[in-house]
């Protein structure tokens, strides 16, 4: 399902499957920083997770045009520069959220 219409500049707000998803990040820019963490094969060397997306090639002004549902464990976001194969897992989000309380959590577990 599509979370049409919705930006994630700094929020990601719509409904997906009939509940409410929501997400804020405090970060400058998040989006940038989203799609620069994209984990598919060709953003992301498979074996070593070594980065092989060019910062420079990723726009200053990247945003999420839409966002996809992927079972019931990650987001697939289509991005403005036409990327669109990453799986966003909700655990590596939550890894990647840099708010006090995701931090705290992550201290408590190690993760």
């Amino acid at each position: 399902m599509d979370v049409a219409g919705r930006r994630i500049r700094r929020t990601l707000n719509g409904v997906l499957h009939g509940r409410s998803l929501a997400a804020r990040w405090r970060a400058r820019d998040p989006a940038r920083m989203l799609r620069l963490a994209c984990p598919c094969a060709a953003c992301r060397e498979e074996m070593t997770g070594r980065p092989l997306l060019d910062p420079a090639r990723v726009p200053e002004d990247i945003d999420g045009l839409a966002v996809q549902l992927v079972g019931a464990y990650g987001i697939r976001i289509d991005w403005s520069d036409g990327h669109n194969t990453g799986i966003y897992a909700y655990e590596m989000l939550r890894r990647m959220c840099p708010c006090e309380k995701c931090a705290a959590e992550r201290g408590a577990t190690g993760r």
